[in-house]
């Protein structure tokens, strides 16, 4: 299966604007985490315990989480965007 076979479903994606698109593709927070993880993690090579690995990363994701109750940037023009494109469904 490829994009080609699927272009009506994937299409869809680029009639929304720049930044919903944004949204969509990089808000998936399991895939966040783990590329945070992988950051943290790969100037390390060797770690001498389970034990040290699980203290970084339970340090990192205190770290990673703080950003998590930051708000989106140009959420307002999101949310305006949204309302315009779907306002027949909320109406």
């Amino acid at each position: 299966m490829t994009w080609e076979d699927n272009w009506d479903i994937l299409s869809t994606f680029f009639a929304y604007p720049v930044e919903i698109r944004k949204i969509i593709y990089t808000t998936n927070i399991i895939e966040g985490l783990n590329r945070q993880f992988r950051k943290v993690t790969k100037t390390k090579s060797v770690f001498p315990t389970d034990d040290s690995l699980r203290k970084m990363l339970y340090l990192a994701s205190r770290n990673i989480t703080k950003k998590w109750t930051q708000r989106y940037k140009n959420w307002d023009i999101v949310i305006r965007q949204l309302e315009i494109m779907h306002e027949e469904k909320t109406a």
